[in-house]
Formats: structure tokens, sequence, C-alpha cells
């Protein structure tokens, strides 16, 4: 309906608004603009709504091309949200004021010694201030209560909280109330919550100097750093990525399949998700119409529930947000980092993400894909399915938005590893003989027999079937190359050459992580603070090696890659299979499908290294990789934002050092500083490696 108002500028107007709680202004308060009802009394319907925006942090906002008439705005914090009769006339911006009507009032209460007042009412450090905050509207609910992040929460009373007075001079004392995003037909469905802010500040003398006898003890602890807005960005990558593991995905497909009910542990957003992925899968099949579990249909409805899982789990930006307030504040802790005080959720909302250059009102997208649209100004943006509007012009050449307000966030190293692991091996070798095809006359599969396999052999029959569907080794080893320099070596990869192959990579990649183990080498020394300007440098070299082949990530390569794998992992993690290979069942592997592949690496004489650690690289490197590809790094130039990075995905970086070491032999960590770090391929590595190994033997 809003793409109906849009007109000539000449022809249309705009809604200015203001939303304060008496002189306050309110952040971050969605307010939706709804045409007006002929009947006043009439309630607001979905097919009225024009748009939502979201207040600045000065409480201001506004809708603009609008048709002229009559509309009314509703503020979406308020439990009976009166909605304001706007006016629009072309040409002119109407105002509105909505008072938030909270009311929030602060009461600071200085204790000195024994919770008296201080003499003169002066504050002294090692003083403890009482914070209490009030609100007159006592008709809302789920308030939240935001206090400065060094102050403890009254365990009775959440609107009370006590902060120590850490040193003379002026302090900064930021309390805030953060009211919840109430849904309206026709607006989205999830909003950030409103945020009403009382600031104060509180002086602080010097304590007189008093002798001390008997020993002193001195405490030191790490460098201190401050809070970045990409921190709640990144926490989104950490969340989406972990969620999209196998034990998560396994979990969904017992859900689905086996009438699993069991999501104690789970995410709160993550069990949103899995109810729309039930919803999404269920549409898909009855499309598709895949009504049946035998035959070739079975493997075909688990690929479209893992088509589903994918999709709905791949984005950062996609509803409900991957962010668990709780556990995220733990993680942050856990890595001396300080959490945003407005909460990480509204920290990537309203910090973080930017306006869409062509968008509808409310497209936010990263700062990196801002910047990527800002140099395509003349091409529109497809804000619908191609096939709505045919008489557009320029319509198909335009820009899908999707691809900006909701990038498919996936690394193909992932897809590189656990290829490397030999699950792909693995599924091809029982699809051969599945289908009673040797390897030779020492075959060592041929005494094996398929009989415990019977339960699996609808799935193995689809599997089968839609092989000339799949992904071929050429395929995703020619797309390796042109991401990451990376190459497979075996019979079956391809001899031509690659038309155009990220051969820096390795080397930048690798020099990060080196450079990153010396940074936590003088982060843990409480003597001096890390230098993290040269893991900035790395940073942006790796970003600008990352971007370059980033086209590419714009296909479907790597979410069919990343779909087809986890499909071979779940079949191979079914109770079958632990009957069909001699599998160690007392090896505590964190995945079923893990002891399956080493079995099968320990028949057929490959690479004996664990898939444990290859899987460990898939994981490290995907979630380190999506950090710097999706960051803004060309752009930064403080090196606070490195320092952050550094400390965020320390157990990452160093993970990613041990199972390379593992997989390769090889130790990132070690090294003198200057000397070129190796950038030899991983395959031939382990090539080697292997080789070294069956001559000791």
């Amino acid at each position: 309906m809003q793409s109906q108002q849009r007109g000539d500028a000449a022809l249309t107007g705009r809604v200015r608004f203001h939303v304060r709680d008496g002189a306050r202004p309110v952040r971050g308060a969605s307010c939706s603009l709804y045409v007006a009802p002929p009947d006043v009394a009439e309630t607001l319907s979905a097919d009225r709504y024009v748009a939502t925006a979201v207040s600045d942090r000065h409480g201001r906002g506004e809708f603009v091309e609008l048709a002229p008439g009559a509309y009314v705005l509703v503020c979406q914090h308020e439990p009976q949200g009166q909605p304001i009769s706007v006016q629009v006339d072309a040409g002119d911006a109407a105002e509105a004021v909505i008072e938030f009507g909270l009311e929030l009032s602060v009461a600071i209460r200085v204790c000195g010694e024994g919770g008296q007042p201080p003499d003169c009412g002066i504050a002294r450090p090692g003083d403890v201030v009482e914070l209490t905050i009030d609100h007159t509207d006592s008709s809302r609910g789920g308030i939240t209560y935001v206090f400065p992040p060094d102050a403890r929460i009254d365990r009775n009373d959440p609107r009370v909280a006590h902060w120590i007075v850490p040193g003379p001079g002026t302090h900064e004392l930021e309390v805030s109330a953060l009211s919840p995003y109430i849904a309206l037909p026709g607006a989205p469905r999830h909003g950030a919550a409103a945020r009403v802010t009382d600031v104060s500040w509180i002086d602080a003398v010097q304590r007189a100097v008093q002798p001390v006898s008997g020993s002193v003890d001195v405490n030191m602890g790490r460098a201190a750093t401050v809070p970045t807005a990409d921190l709640a960005f990144w926490q989104g990558i950490l969340n989406s990525t972990e969620q999209m593991g196998f034990n998560n995905y396994q979990r969904y497909m017992n859900m689905l399949f086996c009438g699993e009910t069991d999501l104690c542990d789970v995410p709160p957003f993550e069990r949103e998700r899995l109810a729309m992925k039930g919803r999404l899968y269920r549409e898909a099949v009855r499309a598709g119409g895949v009504l049946s579990l035998s035959g070739s249909h079975a493997y075909l409805a688990l690929k479209a529930a893992t088509e589903a899982f994918v999709m709905l789990n791949c984005g950062v930006l996609s509803e409900p947000r991957p962010f668990d307030e709780r556990r995220d504040r733990a993680y942050l802790a856990r890595r001396d980092l300080p959490a945003p005080r407005e909460g990480i959720e509204e920290a990537f909302a309203n910090d973080y993400l930017v306006r869409l250059l062509g968008g509808r009102e409310g497209d936010r997208t990263l700062p990196y894909l801002a910047v990527i649209r800002s140099k395509m100004p003349d091409l529109p943006l497809n804000l619908g399915p191609l096939q709505a509007d045919p008489g557009a012009v320029g319509r198909l050449q335009g820009v899908l938005q999707d691809r900006f307000t909701n990038p498919c966030m996936l690394e193909l190293s992932w897809s590189y590893w656990i290829e490397e692991g030999a699950l792909v091996q693995t599924m091809n070798s029982i699809s051969r003989r599945f289908q009673n095809i040797g390897s030779g006359p020492r075959d060592p599969l041929v005494n094996l027999e398929i009989d415990p396999l019977r339960p699996l052999s609808n799935l193995l029959w689809g599997f089968v079937q839609e092989e000339q569907h799949r992904l071929s080794m050429a395929r995703r080893s020619f797309e390796y190359c042109h991401e990451y320099g990376l190459s497979l070596q075996g019979r079956a990869v391809p001899r031509l050459p690659a038309a155009d192959c990220r051969t820096e990579f390795l080397e930048a990649f690798h020099n990060l992580v080196r450079l990153c183990a010396g940074f936590y080498r003088q982060d843990d020394d409480t003597t001096v603070k890390a230098d993290a300007f040269p893991v900035l440098n790395a940073l942006k070299e790796v970003h600008l090696v990352l971007s370059l082949g980033t086209s590419n990530q714009y296909g479907d390569i790597v979410s069919t890659a990343r779909v087809e794998m986890l499909l071979q992992q779940w079949i191979l993690a079914r109770p079958e299979f632990r009957e069909f290979l001699p599998t160690r069942v007392m090896t505590a592997l964190p995945e079923a499908w893990m002891d399956r592949v080493d079995a099968m690496k320990k028949i057929k004489g490959w690479n004996d290294t664990s898939v444990l650690h290859f899987r460990n690289l898939a994981v490290f490197s995907e979630q380190v990789l999506l950090s710097i590809r999706w960051g803004h790094w060309s752009d930064v130039q403080e090196p606070l934002q490195a320092f952050n990075w550094a400390r965020f995905f320390r157990p990452q970086v160093q993970g990613y050092i041990h199972a390379y070491r593992a997989a390769t032999g090889v130790d990132l960590a070690g090294g003198e500083a200057g000397r070129p770090v190796d950038a030899t391929p991983p395959s031939l590595l382990m090539q080697r490696r292997m080789e070294m190994r069956r001559n000791a033997a």
C-alpha cells in the first residue's frame, strides 16, 4: 500500500514526529502510520498500514513521500496506544508530538560509612551510590531497567542498584528504562525496545590520606576496553553459526520426522525459528508434491526440510534475530569485553545497521553492504517477485533487495574442511557399495553386508537417484580455488586450470592468525597493553582478499553445498550405520556422524587424522571469516575494533591454530615476527604427512 502512495515529490507530503517522556527524548520508539479510517471508532487494520519508523537518539523520526490525506500515528510501546490524527498536505510537513507517558524519575542517594550520608553530602571514592528508578505508569508490563555496567542490581527490587564510586572526579551515571515492542496489524512482528534515559553526574573528592602499616596486596588486571557497535554483529554471527551446527539440525529433523519436542536448552530465538522452519517445510512439500516417504520421495522430503533449516538459520538480519541477552552478556564477560548499555540486540539494530539506499521505509543493512549499494545508485531494487509489475522499466536489471536486507551468511570454507575430513568420500563409497560397484579386486567394503541398512534403503535409493542434481567435486573444487585459493588432492579432482584463484588468501589469513597469537600473549601480560594495530592491518588485508571473491557468494553454491553435506551427515548419523561400519562406540565425539567417517577412513586407509579436527577447522574458520568478510574493515582507522575483535574471537582463533596443527602438522602460532608464514595449501601438507607416515610404517 505504501508503494501506491508514493508519487512525485511535489505532490506528496511528510510526517515528522517527536516521541518524548516529559523533557527526555525516547530513542528507538517504533511508530506506525495508518490511513485514517472513515469512522474514528474503527480499529486499526493491516490493509490500512503504511509504514513504521523508529525514533533516533533525539526522539525524532519521519515518514516521507506520503499521498495527501488523513492518517493516524500510533506508538507501539503503549499498552493502550491512542492514535494521533495527522493531516498530510502536498509539499508540506505535518508535525506530531507523542507523549510517552512513562514519566521516568531516578532517585540518587549517597551512602558513606555505616550506610549514613557522607559529611557535607560530598561523595568520596569507595562510597556506595544507591540508584532507584520510578515511573508513574504502573500499567505497563515488561519494563526492563539498565544501570551503569559496574552497578550491582538489588536482588529483591530490579529497580534498585548500587554503584561504588571508583575514584575522585565527576562521574556520569546513565540509567534507562526499556519499554517492549508491541506488534500492530500490518506492522513488523518484531522490533527493538524503546529507551528512555536519565543522565546524572556525581562529584567525588579524594579521601584524606591515612598511613597504612603491614602488608599491602596489589592486584593487576587486563587492560580495559569500551564496547563498539560491531560487538553485537559478531555475537549475532556466533549465535547463528552455532545454531547451524549438526546437533541443532539433528534436533530439528527429529522434531519433524520423529516427534521430538524437548527444546528446553534451545535459545528463545531458535525455538521460534524451529516453528517457522516446520511451516516452511510443509509449504515446500505441498508445493513440490512430495507427499510420500517411500522411494526417492523420502530423500526429497529430507532435502526440503534441510533447505528450510539452512534458509532460516543463515541470516543474522532476519527475524527473529539471533540474540539471547543473558547468554550473550555472559560470553562477553568471559572475553573481558563490556556489553552495550542499551542491550546487544538494541545496539545491533540502532547503532550498527544503517539505512539502505533506495530501500523501503525502515529497511536497514550492514555498513559494508551500504557501501556496495552506494556504488550502484542507478540500479533499482527489486522489492518483490520478478513476475510482479511486468511493465516496470528496468525491473529485470535491478538488484535483489533480499541480498542487502538479509544476506545469507555462510562460508564455503566450512564445506572445504568437511570435505577434507572425508565426509563426501565416505558417502560416495557407501553409495557405490549400495549399487554393488566395487573399487578393485581388493575392495575392503566387499565383505560388509548392507543388510543392516535395510531401513535406510529408500533414502539411499533417493541419494543415488539424485546424484546428477548434486554439486560435483569439480564444481566445488573450482569454487574453493576462487574463494580461498584452496585445492583438493585426488584422482577425481579436475586438472583444468581455474580462471581466477585467490592464491594470496592463505598467506594473509595465516598472517592474521599468527599476529593474533602474539596479541594474546601481550594481552595476558597485565603489565602492558597489547598493541592491536598489526591485527587491524591484517584484518584489512584479509577483508580485501575476501571481498575480491564475494561476487560468487551471491550465487547458490555455498548454501547448496551446505544443504547437501548436512543431509549426508544426517544419513550417516542414523543408528543403522553403527551396525554397518565398525565404529568405536566408546570414543566420545560431539556429533553422531563423526565416528562413521573415522571408521571408513580406517577401512580405506585414508588420512588417519580424526574428522573432529576438520569439523573444528570448518566451524572456527567460518565464524572468523564471516566477521571479516561482512565487516566494514576498510574504513576502520582506530585499533579499538581490532582489539575487541581479537578478544571476542579468541576461542575460535586458538581453536583453529590447534586443529590446523593436528590436521597438517604446521603450528601457525610459531615462527619469528617478520618471517613469511607457511602458505602451502593444506591438502598438500596432509598428503605429504600421510606419505611420511606410510613410509615410516
